[in-house]
């Protein structure tokens, strides 16, 4: 690992940045001490802070919570960036059993790529990047990178049911993002991944309406033995949405 003196956007100064090949633990952040343990994955442009309601709810239920910061997130070190890459360090991260595992949008896409080597008892990904309701919609990699520069205002605008709280973590998580994550994305369509079957129990839980996984999506994913359930009103970010349904739609599963 060696540690590159530069800035790749506020707060990166300083941080460790991986050479090819090199192994990376993650950053985490832990909630609770139960028998049960839960590991929870973000999203791209945010970190383990976002699961700040999530992750002692979890442990008032009994279980030891490990929140991740993928690579280029939070305090985790910079780096090549893919999908391959951030489900590889899950996998280098993460040992030991786990009960559920939990993956928000591109930690859905990476607790996928990782499910057959993490293992764990139950999976459920929250509107996670496999697919396109829109067969033609690209992905705009210089939408995400200007994303960083979002002021309270814009943030407040954009994700009116927010408490002020989730605004503030917003601005902290950008202000700590690499914005070099987002280039894998380039500018193209978002090809329409949908793994073949679970390999564990899963839960695929979805925004209303979800812009990543449309209603034929969604079908093939329950004829494939995945549960899917739908919080209603709730955008991408469901659990800063509404906190009490993204609850609510996990029962059975935690």
């Amino acid at each position: 690992m060696t540690w590159d003196g530069g800035e790749n956007g506020a707060g990166d100064r300083g941080r460790p940045r991986t050479e090819k090949g090199i192994n990376v633990q993650l950053n985490t952040r832990t909630w609770g001490s139960g028998d049960k343990s839960a590991v929870l994955v973000h999203g791209i442009m945010s970190d383990s802070r976002t699961w700040r309601r999530v992750g002692p709810a979890l442990a008032e239920r009994g279980y030891r919570v490990v929140a991740v910061d993928l690579r280029g997130h939070g305090a985790s070190p910079r780096g090549e960036y893919s999908p391959a890459l951030f489900a590889r360090d899950l996998v280098d991260t993460l040992t030991g059993r786990v009960d559920v595992a939990i993956g928000h949008s591109l930690g859905g896409l990476a607790l996928s790529l990782a499910i057959d080597r993490l293992r764990p008892c139950r999976a459920v990904y929250c509107d996670p990047v496999w697919a396109t309701s829109a067969p033609d919609r690209r992905v705009d990699a210089a939408a995400f990178v200007a994303g960083k520069h979002a002021t309270r205002e814009h943030i407040a605008r954009l994700n009116p049911r927010w408490d002020e709280a989730d605004v503030d973590v917003e601005l902290a998580t950008l202000a700590d993002w690499d914005p070099d994550t987002a280039h894998f994305l380039g500018d193209r369509p978002l090809l329409g991944f949908l793994p073949a079957q679970p390999v564990v129990p899963s839960l695929v839980q979805l925004a209303d309406p979800s812009f990543l996984i449309g209603p034929e999506d969604a079908a093939h994913l329950r004829t494939s033995h995945f549960e899917v359930r739908t919080v209603p009103g709730a955008g991408h970010t469901i659990h800063r949405d509404d906190f009490d349904d993204f609850m609510k739609s996990l029962e059975g599963w935690i």
